[in-house]
């Protein structure tokens, strides 16, 4: 009687044991997950594509439902993929571009994936213009204004020829060109009421998406040399989003031209011919603006 009652017993044990290992772990595509949930490709079966798909959502779906989320579904991911309602919760503020998020239920926050991590590439409509540049991280770069500041003005106060020491030239320069360049002129209440250059993009404040953007300077030499290279990219995505093309003519750098200490000229770029050169700083050139970011 005991031997009988034995076997069943042992039965049932090796039963629950083998339950108990494939809910430890669970494999598709595997008869041998090595982790909790394994999913297996099938790389030779060029018929079938390999993936794994979370749910699909554009943002104003789920902005519709964000009153669902608590803790309960913290680390939730969905692939939002259409942005172009914008956000209207504070929850997924940070939803600005189609990708995978997750929910960060503290915070009661949605965020991208590695860490909110974004990245641009040039021709971006972003950060308060069209991206031109970026480094190598592809987190940071120059925007450039979808439209012109002014179509002629002159480099400096009441076109004061003497040299301020802006002599930056290369990415980033132009902003230290362009503090320079106001901090050196002397304002007084009658040249308050005047503009020039630098101190039009210095003072600009532009506004995309709910957000003003106001550290906009006059781009460097190098910088500018970088938006004619690219200008064409600039102007579809700068058209596409209200702004306008270059204007026929030289635009303003910030650099000054430098050959001895009483140098008394600037740097511009035409962007008809693709020339650059110098000009006495009384001259009325175009002026576009950019900011980094």
């Amino acid at each position: 009687m005991i031997k009988k009652m034995i076997v069943p017993l042992l039965v049932l044990l090796l039963v629950l044991t083998r339950s108990n290992l494939v809910l430890a772990q669970v494999g598709i595509n595997t008869t041998d997950p090595k982790t909790t949930l394994q999913v297996a490709g099938k790389p030779t079966t060029t018929s079938i594509a390999d993936g794994i798909q979370g749910p699909a959502l554009t943002l104003a779906e789920l902005d519709a439902k964000i009153a669902s989320y608590d803790a309960d579904q913290d680390g939730a991911i969905v692939y939002v993929n259409d942005v172009s309602a914008g956000s209207t919760t504070a929850a997924t503020i940070n939803i600005t571009t189609s990708g995978y998020y997750y929910y960060d239920a503290l915070n009661d926050l949605w965020k991208g994936m590695m860490g909110g991590r974004k990245t641009y590439s040039v021709g971006d409509f972003a950060q308060g213009g069209i991206v031109f540049w970026v480094d190598e991280t592809e987190q940071h770069g120059l925007v450039v204004a979808k439209e012109d500041q002014s179509i002629g003005i002159e480099w400096s106060l009441n076109g004061i020829s003497n040299p301020l020491g802006a002599l930056g030239d290369g990415i980033y320069a132009g902003e230290a060109n362009t503090t320079i360049i106001i901090a050196a002129q002397e304002l007084s209440i009658y040249d308050a009421m005047n503009s020039y250059a630098a101190r039009l993009c210095n003072e600009l404040q532009i506004t995309e998406g709910g957000v003003t953007y106001g550290d906009w300077y006059l781009p460097s030499m190098e910088e500018l040399n970088i938006m004619y290279s690219i200008r064409a990219i600039i102007e579809a995505t700068a058209t596409a989003n209200g702004g306008t093309n270059f204007g026929v003519g030289r635009y303003w750098s910030s650099t000054e031209r430098f050959i001895n200490p009483k140098d008394i000229a600037a740097r511009y770029k035409n962007f008809i011919s693709g020339n650059s050169s110098w000009q006495y700083k009384g001259a009325e050139y175009f002026v576009r603006a950019v900011r980094a970011f």
